[in-house]
């Protein structure tokens, strides 16, 4: 339980720098460039581009420091995988800003913000920690690809793996015993 309240709260920490940046970029974008009153669709150009630059930091802070000790080999699956959850996230924020503004009519600057950045922002941070410890940071026992350095990763295995202990295949064939036929396929 300690451990999965540390997690938590460094999930917290990440997710805040992340809000940090999604919360400057959409007001700053919403104020100028996706103004409603210039775009109609403004407000929800702006939380998309604010969303995935939160995204981007959220995937550093999150690999590199919430579940390191979880992190996969496979960063490229790890990283698809983060997008995945992201996107859902992304999108329980919009659709709390798509219904606030344009269903229910609730268009001003401090209404966009409710919806999006408190209530959707809640909402998709319950999705992702979920999501995010349950299948993209899970423990991956079983992962044989080599991750983005093969040999970096195999150097850090073999210092991990106890000696074993026995006779070795090189120790049989020095005997004159030949090698079992099972031990390796040449395809």
């Amino acid at each position: 339980m300690r451990r999965l309240i540390g997690q938590f709260a460094r999930f917290g920490v990440v997710g805040f720098v992340g809000f940090v940046i999604d919360f400057a970029v959409f007001n700053l974008l919403r104020a100028t460039v996706f103004s409603p009153d210039e775009i109609h669709e403004g407000p929800v150009y702006a939380k998309i581009v604010s969303t995935s630059l939160a995204i981007l930091a959220n995937w550093l802070g999150n690999r590199y420091w919430t579940f390191r000790e979880h992190r996969g080999r496979q960063l490229w699956r790890e990283g698809i995988e983060f997008l995945i959850v992201s996107l859902g996230g992304m999108a329980i924020g919009l659709l709390c800003l798509w219904v606030s503004h344009y269903v229910l009519g609730y268009t001003s600057l401090l209404a966009d913000n409710i919806s999006s950045n408190v209530i959707g922002l809640g909402l998709g941070t319950l999705f992702r920690f979920t999501f995010y410890r349950a299948w993209v940071f899970a423990p991956h026992h079983d992962e044989v690809a080599p991750g983005l350095f093969p040999d970096a990763d195999a150097a850090a295995v073999g210092q991990a793996k106890a000696p074993v202990s026995g006779p070795t295949p090189s120790s049989h064939r020095a005997a004159g015993s030949a090698p079992a036929a099972s031990a390796r396929r040449s395809d």
